[in-house]
């Protein structure tokens, strides 16, 4: 390599990161880079897919809740609180996220083991829309990747992400599906 090439493409994180760690030279460029992009990636993939949930006419949120409920297998359905505690929301925003879903026919009332809990399932029709929005997402996703990577070039991503979030679930223990700071 000459002196001039750089070792990874100019994205944001590049074209920023000499000016970020010249005060700081106890931090590592490596390090620092790596997480600045792992953010950024972040936060475009949730640009990504508040696009495919509008397309779909869902909010994210609302298309979070039917993923939370699809993942909970047939017969599709949870109490308010379980979704809330999943999604890491208030209640409050549960079920206004969930008269939401239901004014829609995306979800419905479900008849209760216990009599007491309340629990919502998938309608058809929900079940339907979220399997669009889903596939419209995952085709998206493939576009990005296939056109950046090489099918060799993200297995090895898949295998050096796999390494790390091993390490930081070791220490910090498994990240939820639907993480929300709890500090902010």
């Amino acid at each position: 390599m000459s002196g001039d090439e750089q070792p990874f493409p100019q994205d944001s994180v590049q074209a920023e990161l000499e000016r970020w760690v010249a005060d700081m030279p106890e931090v590592d460029p490596l390090t620092e880079a790596a997480r600045q992009r792992i953010g950024r990636l972040t936060r475009l993939f949730d640009r990504l897919l508040s696009q495919v949930a509008a397309d779909n006419e869902l909010t994210a949120g609302d298309w979070a809740a039917l993923s939370a409920l699809h993942r909970s297998g047939p017969p599709y359905q949870a109490s308010p609180t379980a979704l809330a505690q999943q999604l890491g929301i208030t209640s409050g925003t549960m079920s206004v996220r969930l008269s939401r879903l239901v004014q829609a026919g995306l979800v419905e009332a479900a008849a209760a083991a216990d009599g007491r809990s309340k629990p919502v399932q998938l309608t058809a029709h929900g079940q339907s829309r979220w399997r669009a929005a889903t596939r419209e997402r995952t085709a998206r996703e493939h576009v990005l990747f296939a056109e950046a990577l090489s099918r060799e070039g993200l297995t090895e991503l898949n295998v050096l992400l796999g390494g790390l979030l091993a390490r930081l679930e070791g220490e910090f223990g498994q990240a939820g599906r639907h993480d929300v700071p709890k500090d902010v």
